[in-house]
């Protein structure tokens, strides 16, 4: 069932965006060569329990951590560990989830470790691209599939892959609530968009083939070819007339974009 929310609902969700986009923000400070992800993760949840929040990913159907950090070919869903330790040139994806007064967000980002090659840089900018592509036609009025085929289009062109079994969602009070929100699709099909509606737009765009398998721990999902992937999300919400508020991003203006 799809959860339209009220403005004073909206605006719970804005103050959670704008939490989870300062530990997003910390998190990229903080990554550097050496490093394990889970001192990641063990640092992303002190700045969410600090502020008053709670972590949504932490034991969402069984999982053990705070955040998700996906190196290389992995998509998504990679576990942190100590014996993960970042090196310089791989590519990083962090995925993360805060509730605050009941009201969810939830964004993820790639980025370089160190120096790394024009080609993994490309992957990262594109993907970026792919997000504010179907960004664009989350409008009131609009089908999702206007959104997805918006992110295929800029990913294909490119030449690159579109993930095709791992999906977007909505968001509210639950992390995952109706409808997904696939990075492909035909336009003008698929549910319209209604005022109220809030989303989490999530390409996943690998350098190689779409196709994807699961690691032996049933979480981290990779690329089968094992080509880079990369991973941008952030949770919208769909307005009146015009293109929609990003959550997850505050101050941000579409005209900058």
């Amino acid at each position: 069932m799809i959860s339209l929310k009220n403005p004073e609902q909206i605006g719970k969700m804005r103050d959670a965006g704008a939490l989870l986009y300062e530990v997003l923000c910390r998190l990229r400070e903080a990554v550097q060569p050496g490093m394990s992800t889970a001192a990641l993760d063990v640092y992303a949840e002190q700045l969410i329990r600090k502020n008053h929040a709670i972590p949504s990913f932490l034991h969402y159907e069984g999982y053990p951590a705070s955040i998700c950090a996906s190196i290389d070919d992995a998509v998504v869903h990679g576990i942190p560990s100590e014996k993960q330790i970042l090196r310089e040139g791989q590519i990083l994806s962090i995925d993360c989830g805060l509730v605050l007064d009941g009201w969810q967000a939830d964004s993820a980002f790639t980025m370089g470790i160190g120096e790394i090659s024009p080609e993994a840089q490309r992957l990262i900018d594109v993907t970026e691209q792919c997000f504010f592509a179907g960004a664009r036609q989350a409008i009131a009025g609009k089908r999702l599939g206007d959104v997805g085929h918006a992110v295929q289009q800029a990913a294909e062109s490119n030449g690159y892959g579109v993930i095709r079994d791992l999906t977007g969602h909505g968001i509210g009070r639950e992390m995952h609530e109706d409808p997904p929100v696939f990075n492909y699709g035909t336009p003008d099909r698929g549910l319209r968009l209604r005022k109220g509606m809030t989303i989490a737009i999530e390409p996943m765009i690998s350098a190689g083939d779409w196709h994807i398998t699961c690691d032996a721990d049933q979480w981290c999902y990779r690329t089968r070819d094992r080509s880079l992937t990369s991973h941008y999300e952030h949770t919208i919400a769909i307005n009146e007339g015009g293109l929609p508020e990003i959550l997850t991003y505050p101050d941000f203006k579409w005209e900058d974009k």
